[in-house]
C-alpha cells in the first residue's frame, strides 16, 4: 500500500499534463494507450518481457518470423480507429490482405470443409456433406447478424458498470436466445454433425467451449462475413509496432523489461506501480492489460478489494489453455493453406476433456497456421513456417509441463506427418514451444489459461471484471479478461470503452487549477 507521502502524482502543479500508465502491451494495451494520448494524457506503457506485444509478441530465430499469438484479423476497422485518432491511414505503415478460404478444416476421414465468405461457395461446400442442410446456412446467417446487431453493434463497446445495464438488454438476450450454448444454437439451423462442428468451432478462437459458450458468440460467423478475414503483410507484429510508432507520435512511452509488481493505491484511489527494480511510478490514470484475474490476485492487496476477492477468484471459471509449437521446415508445403483446423476422432468428449475434467487427453484437434502461404518473406527461400496450435487444460490439470513438452510435440508432429505435412520429422529446421506454465511465468496469467475468464453467460457483460475497476478508482481494465472478452476485436473494443469511462485530460487540469 503507497504511504501518502510517497510517489503521488503531483495534481497540486498548475498546468501538469496528467499523466498515464497502461500495464502491458497487448493489443488491448497499445490501443489503450493510443486512445489516452488522445484524450490528452501523457502515456507511459510499462511491459514485462523484452519487446512489445504480450501474447502477440514475435519470435525471430533461424532467418523465420514465428508470431506467438494471434494472425486473424476480423474487424479491420478497429485498427483504422485508432490510426485515424493519430492522423493517419492504417495502409501508411501496415498492408492488409484477405486470406482465403477463410479456414480448411479437415475432417479425421481426410474429407476437408472449406470454410469462406461468399454465400455461394459456402452453399456449394454445404451441399457436398448435406444437401438438406443449405436453407439451413441461409437461416443461420440470418440469426448471426441479428445477434450481431445487438451483441457487437450495440454492446461491444458499452461499459456494463452497472447491474441496470446488464437488466436492460436481458430482453434482448432472451429474444436472441443467449441462454442457449453456439452449439445448441448451431444445432437449431443445421442436422448433419459434421456442419455442427464447423459452424459451433468460433468459440474456441477466444477461450470459449462451444458446448457452453453463451451462443451471443454466434456473431463471429457474420464477423467474418461482412469484414472478411485478414493477415498483416511482415506478421502480427506490423501491427504492433505500427501501434507503438502511434504511441511514441503522440509523445507517449514505451518501456520495456518493466516488470509491475504492485499497482498502488491511496485511500481507495490508485495512484500508480511500483516496478520488480523497486521503482515507482505516480500516476493520475492507471490501465491494466494484464489478465484480470492476475491484476486483482496479484498486483493488487486484498485488503483493497471488496468484489474481487481471492475467493471469487479462485471460484471463478477459466478459459482453456494453449500447447503452441512454432517450427520452420526446409521445405514447402504448397498445398496447405494459411489456416487448417483438423479435427480429432472426438468433438464433444475432447472439449469435455479440456474445460470440464481438465485431463491431457491422448488425442487432439489442432489448428495450423502456415502464414508462408500467405507471405513467404517470413521464412527463408524454399522453406515454410508454421505453428500448430492445441487446446489444452490450464494448470488446474496438474500436467508437468517440463515432463510432457516433448512428448507431446512429438504426438502433434507425428500426427501432422500422416495428414497434413507428410515426411515433417525430416523437415524441421526451427522449433520453439509455448505450453500452459508459459502463459503463467511468461505472461502471467491466472493459471495458465490462455484467453482469461471462461466466456460463459454468467461470466459475460456485468458478470464479468469491469472495465472501470468495482474495486479501486482510476484504475481501469482493458484486453481478454474483462468485457467484451478475447479475441483482436474483443479487446480493441474493451479500450474503445474508455472512451466513455475516462475523462478528458483537459478536466483533471481544469480541476487541479480551479
Amino acid at each position: 500500500m503507497l504511504d501518502s507521502t510517497s510517489v503521488r502524482p503531483a495534481l497540486k502543479t498548475s498546468h501538469r499534463q496528467p499523466h498515464a500508465v497502461v500495464i502491458g502491451s497487448g493489443f488491448g494495451g497499445l490501443a489503450a494507450a493510443i486512445r489516452l494520448g488522445a484524450k490528452g494524457y501523457r502515456v507511459t506503457v510499462l511491459e514485462k518481457l523484452d519487446a512489445p506485444g504480450g501474447r502477440a509478441y514475435v519470435y525471430r530465430q533461424d532467418g523465420f518470423t514465428f508470431d506467438a499469438g494471434p494472425t486473424i484479423v476480423t474487424a479491420p476497422f478497429l485498427f483504422e480507429e485508432l490510426w485515424k485518432l493519430c492522423g493517419r491511414k492504417l495502409s501508411d505503415d501496415v498492408t492488409l490482405v484477405p486470406v482465403s478460404p477463410f479456414y480448411r478444416i479437415r475432417f479425421q476421414d481426410g474429407s476437408h470443409f472449406d470454410y469462406s465468405g461468399d454465400p455461394s461457395a459456402m452453399r456449394s461446400e454445404i451441399a457436398r456433406f448435406s444437401p438438406g442442410d443449405v436453407n439451413g446456412y441461409d437461416a443461420y446467417m440470418r440469426a448471426s447478424e441479428e445477434i450481431f446487431k445487438v451483441g457487437f453493434e450495440r454492446l461491444g463497446d458499452v461499459p456494463f458498470s452497472k447491474w441496470t445495464d446488464m437488466a436492460k438488454i436481458a430482453p434482448d438476450m432472451l429474444r436472441l436466445s443467449s441462454y442457449r450454448s453456439v452449439y445448441s444454437l448451431v444445432s437449431k439451423f443445421f442436422r448433419d454433425t459434421r456442419l455442427r462442428v464447423v459452424f459451433s468451432f468460433h468459440p474456441l478462437l477466444i477461450g470459449g467451449n462451444p458446448l457452453t459458450a453463451s451462443s451471443i458468440y454466434c456473431l463471429i460467423a457474420f464477423l467474418e462475413r461482412r469484414w472478411g478475414v485478414h493477415f498483416a503483410l511482415g506478421g502480427t507484429g506490423r501491427l504492433v509496432d505500427g501501434l507503438v510508432k502511434l504511441i511514441e507520435g503522440q509523445g507517449g512511452r514505451l518501456r520495456c523489461n518493466q516488470e509491475v509488481r504492485e499497482i498502488l493505491v491511496n485511500d481507495g484511489v490508485a495512484r500508480g506501480v511500483r516496478l520488480a527494480s523497486g521503482e515507482t511510478i505516480g500516476a493520475d490514470v492507471v490501465v491494466s492489460n494484464a489478465d484480470s484475474a492476475w491484476t486483482y490476485r496479484h498486483l493488487l492487496p486484498e485488503s483493497a478489494r471488496s468484489r474481487w476477492t481471492d475467493r471469487r477468484i479462485e471460484r471463478a471459471r477459466y478459459s482453456m489453455s494453449l500447447f503452441v509449437w512454432y517450427f520452420g521446415t526446409r521445405r514447402r508445403y504448397d498445398e496447405v493453406p494459411h489456416h487448417t483446423i483438423l479435427l480429432g476422432p472426438r468433438y464433444k468428449r475432447l472439449l469435455t476433456d479440456i474445460f470440464d475434467r481438465k485431463v491431457l487427453a491422448d488425442d487432439f484437434s489442432l489448428y495450423l497456421h502456415r502464414p508462408t502461404a500467405t507471405d513467404t518473406s517470413l521464412a527463408p527461400d524454399g522453406c515454410d513456417a508454421f505453428y500448430v496450435l492445441s487446446p489444452v487444460p490450464h494448470l488446474q490439470s496438474g500436467t508437468d509441463w517440463s515432463v510432457m513438452t516433448e512428448d507431446y510435440r512429438q504426438a502433434i508432429a507425428g500426427e501432422l506427418s500422416r495428414t497434413m505435412l507428410p515426411g515433417l520429422e525430416n523437415e524441421i529446421v526451427s522449433s520453439r514451444m509455448l505450453t500452459p506454465q508459459d502463459f503463467q511465468d511468461r505472461l502471467s496469467s491466472f493459471r495458465g489459461a490462455a484467453f482469461g475468464l471462461e466466456p460463459i453467460l454468467t461470466q459475460s457483460a456485468w458478470f464479468r471484471p469491469h472495465n472501470k475497476s468495482e474495486d479501486i478508482e482510476n484504475l481501469y481494465l482493458v484486453g481478454a479478461g474483462t468485457h467484451p472478452g478475447a479475441g483482436l476485436p474483443g479487446v480493441l473494443s474493451s479500450a474503445r470503452v474508455l472512451d466513455s469511462l475516462v475523462p478528458d485530460a483537459s478536466h483533471l487540469v481544469t480541476l487541479v487549477t480551479a
